[in-house]
């Protein structure tokens, strides 16, 4: 299936094993993943930095083969997820740096249609939450507010 926006196809990627199993080598339980994971998520990383750093410094594969649930998942049982969904808010930096680059350039074409792809996709996606149920229903975006907190 093509991209959205620039039609092109994606690139292929690689294929996890196919182990049910745990491997050998892991030493941590599933309580102890979960501490792990809340430790990390406390210190303010994002949820796919956390699960990176699971892999590559504590040598945690999968996490969800371990504990049986998603880093998501085991977060929102401890009440420590954050307000926004991770996808709306890198959009939503991403816009703040286009406006801030706009303010300097205000000529440059390419970024005013970046700006404007990148806001309908925010509008998608929160109609997609709301839809959901991620968002509440009476929650707003505005580009106005974002430009007084940035």
């Amino acid at each position: 299936m093509a991209r959205m926006h620039s039609r092109k196809k994606g690139k292929a990627g690689s294929k996890r094993p196919i182990v049910t199993k745990p491997q050998p080598w892991l030493t941590y339980s599933s309580e102890e993943i979960e501490q792990l994971i809340l430790k990390l998520s406390k210190s303010g990383k994002s949820n796919p930095v956390v699960g990176m750093m699971l892999r590559d410094t504590y040598g945690i594969p999968d996490i969800h083969k371990i504990t049986g649930k998603k880093i998501n998942k085991i977060l929102k049982e401890h009440k420590a997820e954050q307000n926004l969904p991770e996808e709306l808010s890198n959009l939503i930096k991403k816009e703040i740096k286009i406006i801030k680059h706009l303010d300097t350039n205000k000529k440059d074409m390419p970024s005013k249609r970046g700006l404007l792809l990148t806001g309908s996709k925010i509008r998608r996606l929160t109609k997609y939450y709301k839809r959901v149920g991620v968002l509440p229903a009476d929650w707003k975006y505005s580009r106005d507010q974002i430009k007084l907190s940035a």
